[in-house]
């Protein structure tokens, strides 16, 4: 694309193109999106945006000399983060072997900052303010220190920080610039982005009402504030960032470390000794603080929530712009903070704290207004979970409630929350409880076990001793989650695992990226059956009550997807990842001594970085490799080349087109081999039998049946590949921009030094069936290629596995699958064209009547010493989409 070339919005009708030929995607009909001038005039549909002017020319590298200095201060200071008296000794020892007329790029580190510093890209200066106690003193006693502190915060200004995100060129095809509703070709309404839910377009039509607003682009922002301690063994080192983003950007910009999310500012942290921490006075005047802060540092943005203010977007459109406050993501006690309510409540609906689960209407500022003046302070806390005198720093926004806008956080509620804190406690619970002690342990260290032997696959972390789990991160959880169904199954009763399997469901269903109604019926109905099955835990005495309100807050994901569209566009998980480049990496880069004024210079120093990269990339002066002209594509280093052999996959930006799944040979063969160097003494025989069916149109044999005098023969020699690669379509799980994902699919006599590796596939049987009742499951022997008749055929050895059964085990939902042996009681092969594979499948093995696994046993041998296995459809978010 060239320097001043835009990509363009079509509004020339209600159903611009979409995404997907099988999408349909209507607008907003005022509310749209249109550009105009930049003195606000709209412009006629087609009118391509005006070029954007630079203050200086193609090749000018300011504030830098030229490119190596900019290189070189981003590595050092943004990627290596190296120490000043690094810096300092790196650049001694470059201008030791330079001549004496030339110099490095710095002198020090004192000057790269400096050079750093003089950059305005990116530049939104830090401001402050102090609030302090304003309340009545005690008379009889001295006042507590917390009363006559001051208190700093720190922030951006949000409409400068705003301005920032939307004119990032970074983002120009990845933003909606109006509310949308997007359905499939069948008509079913599908929810992604965030300015794809019904909330977007709600306020949308409120701001419509007034006719000065029409032809206008609505900018919501999406906040979010979490404590965060940066050195426990040094004392109390917290921090309490806010964060900002906008509803513009699709989810997968906000969800990468791509700018979309920028620090906006550092709230203040009251504190008092234990004896005056639960004081009345203490509490109020920090949830005043608190909301008070977050008032005073979002009314910038207050004009131009009524009044549009033309502003330039990153495809180089002036749009006439009204802002708003959109969701607040936070976890459970930052919700409570928010909401002004009381910690066991909801912050979204009234239901009573002792039955979160019952009937309930929704909160709402009036409401809360209302209920101040009927009731009492004690009635409102014990009746209604609502804290007396205060409302949350929304009521004073128009179109804001907190508590419509406070967004699923799919880390603390379900992950961590529900998964890990409940369930997994809970099972634990039970065998604790129910078995002696040693059993209880023997139990416990088979559940370990059966989760170390789970094969190798693609992206799928291994916990070689097992884990204990009370100690585990929320990407922890999320590995756990993927093979423990089989891990406790005949260890608990059955109704725990039917618990935990419409559990996972739930879980997995909602942290899709796409979902349509139909998903949202699944959703429903997997909700449905997890509260039948979780009574089992009540039932048993291993809890009393499922009043919890991260349970609880699983009944309102329905509604909030509609809301805001797929909840991990939303997630804690955004802003607590934000904390490791924003908090604590500056943290350990300052000296500790008012540590927060480093802090707040380098994130400045950072955006500056970040932003001069977008600046320069977009203007074609990063092009070309810094260290000479770059080679030809095709000789350029592939993924799929033998250099590679160690990466499992991942995102496949390059790939632009949609694919149920297509599997590949590795670039380079390993080695070149005559039928019999194989190792594989049946190869010759097998290989005749593929032959014959791919050269005979509709062979009315079987391959495996037919004749072997009339299959052709093959007398060439045979290419084989350590290795597969296969790209399919998965936007949920860790994908390229398109939603496109790689993944390597093995096929080695010896892996990283190590056993053989040989992983099982996903093969096309019947694509008139859902699910994996029209698919096969194999395991690869051998990758290779082979040349008859002047038709080259990339194929593959491998073993066949039959389901047990027609329908999913009625406990795990997992299929079961056994080996497919011949008449002499060995695996099955046969030869197939890598046409007929789709991706990777896992297979865990399930013990032969719940029996325990033997110490000792490796994950590398259990495709070969289980005798029936499930179908982990749990190992990523595709496999869950199709191994149904």
């Amino acid at each position: 694309m060239d320097d001043d070339e835009d990509v363009q919005m079509d509004y020339s009708d209600d159903t611009p193109a979409s995404n997907s030929p099988r999408e349909n995607t209507e607008y907003h009909p005022f509310v749209n999106g249109k550009p105009c001038d930049k003195h606000g005039n709209i412009l006629p549909d087609g009118t391509p945006p005006p070029p954007f002017e630079y203050e200086r020319p193609i090749g000018d590298w300011f504030p830098f000399d030229n490119r190596r200095g900019f290189e070189l201060a981003d590595l050092l200071y943004r990627r290596n983060q190296a120490p000043a008296d690094h810096i300092k000794d790196l650049l001694q020892i470059w201008a030791a072997d330079l001549p004496p007329d030339q110099d490095p790029p710095f002198m020090d580190a004192k000057d790269m900052y400096d050079t750093i510093d003089l950059s305005t890209l990116g530049s939104v200066p830090w401001d402050s303010f102090n609030v302090s106690y304003d309340g009545e003193l005690p008379k009889n006693r001295p006042p507590e220190p917390w009363m006559t502190a001051k208190y700093d915060v720190w922030f951006r200004d949000p409409r400068e920080v705003l301005h920032q995100q939307l004119s990032n060129q970074d983002f120009a095809q990845e933003m909606d610039f109006a509310p949308k509703r997007v359905t499939d070709k069948d008509g079913r309404r599908r929810y992604q982005d965030f300015m794809s839910g019904n909330w977007a377009w709600r306020q949308a039509d409120l701001i419509a009402q007034d006719p000065n607003n029409h032809d206008t682009t609505f900018v919501p922002t999406i906040c979010g504030s979490d404590k965060t301690t940066v050195s426990v063994a040094t004392g109390q080192n917290e921090y309490w960032p806010l964060y900002m983003s906008n509803g513009l950007i699709h989810n997968n910009v906000r969800r990468a470390h791509r700018n979309g999310v920028t620090l906006l500012g550092f709230l203040a942290i009251p504190k008092t000794d234990r004896e005056h921490h639960d004081s009345e006075e203490f509490r109020r005047f920090r949830r005043q603080l608190f909301h008070g802060s977050l008032s005073y540092i979002m009314q910038s943005l207050k004009p131009g929530m009524t009044t549009p203010e033309v502003v330039r977007y990153a495809d180089g459109h002036y749009r006439r712009t009204l802002y708003g406050l959109g969701p607040f993501i936070g976890d459970y006690p930052e919700q409570v903070l928010l909401a002004c309510i009381v910690q066991g409540w909801c912050a979204r609906c009234t239901a009573h704290r002792t039955n979160l689960d019952g009937a309930a209407g929704r909160r709402t500022h009036e409401h809360t207004e209302m209920a101040f003046e009927c009731m009492s302070s004690k009635d409102l806390w014990n009746n209604y979970g609502i804290v007396d005198g205060i409302l949350p720093f929304t009521h004073e926004f128009p179109r804001a409630d907190i508590h419509e806008l406070l967004s699923p956080d799919l880390l603390h509620q379900i992950i961590k929350g529900t998964f890990k804190d409940h369930l997994i406690t809970w099972i634990e619970d039970y065998i604790k409880d129910t078995y002696p002690k040693k059993e209880a342990s023997q139990i416990l260290a088979d559940i370990d076990r059966r989760i170390a032997v789970v094969p190798s696959f693609s992206g799928l972390r291994r916990f070689p001793e097992g884990r204990a789990y009370k100690q585990w991160t929320g990407d922890d959880s999320k590995a756990l989650m993927k093979v423990i169904l089989p891990a406790i199954s005949g260890h608990v009763p059955d109704g725990m695992v039917r618990a935990l399997a419409a559990f996972m469901e739930f879980c997995y269903i909602v942290r899709r990226s796409v979902l349509d109604e139909d998903d949202l019926v699944a959703l429903d109905d997997a909700l449905a059956r997890y509260h039948q099955e979780r009574e089992v835990f009540r039932t048993l005495g291993v809890v009393d009550s499922f009043s919890l309100p991260r349970q609880h807050s699983m009944v309102h994901y329905r509604r909030l997807i509609q809301e805001f569209g797929a909840p991990n566009g939303l997630c804690s998980s955004i802003t607590e990842s934000k904390h490791i480049k924003a908090v604590k990496e500056p943290w350990r880069r300052s000296s500790r001594f008012e540590a927060l004024m480093q802090m707040l210079t380098i994130n400045e120093r950072l955006d500056k970085l970040a932003a001069m990269r977008v600046y320069f990339r977009v203007r074609g002066m990063l092009a070309n490799s810094l260290f000479g002209p770059l080679l030809p594509v095709d000789k350029l280093p592939t993924p799929d080349g033998p250099t590679d052999e160690d990466d499992d996959g991942g995102d496949a930006d390059s790939v632009q087109r949609k694919i149920l799944g297509e599997v590949k040979l590795a670039k380079k063969p390993c080695r070149l081999s005559s039928l019999f160097d194989t190792g594989y003494h049946r190869l010759p025989e097998l290989i005749r039998r593929f032959l014959y069916e791919q050269t005979t149109p509709d062979p009315p044999v079987s391959p495996d049946n037919v004749d072997l005098n009339i299959c052709p023969r093959y007398v060439g020699k045979v290419f084989t590949y350590p290795s597969a690669v296969a790209e399919f379509y998965a936007p949920s799980d860790l994908s390229g921009i398109g939603g496109m994902r790689r993944e390597r699919i093995r096929a080695a006599p010896r892996w990283r030094k190590g056993p053989a590796r040989y992983d099982c596939v996903f093969a096309e049987a019947d694509s008139e069936l859902p699910g994996f009742r029209g698919m096969h499951v194999a395991r690869v022997l051998l990758f290779m290629s082979l040349r008859h008749e002047n038709v080259q055929y990339p194929c593959a050895l491998v073993t066949w596995f039959s389901a047990v059964g027609d329908e999913p085990d009625p406990d795990t939902g997992l299929w079961k699958v056994v080996p497919d042996l011949d008449h002499s009681g060995d695996r099955f092969q046969a030869v197939i064209h890598l046409d007929c594979l789709l991706r990777g499948a896992h297979l865990i093995g399930r013990p032969e009547d719940d029996e325990f696994i033997p110490r000792g046993m490796k994950h590398t041998d259990s495709l070969d010493l289980f005798t029936e296995f499930y179908v982990n459809k749990y190992a990523d978010h595709h496999s869950h989409e199709i191994a149904f």
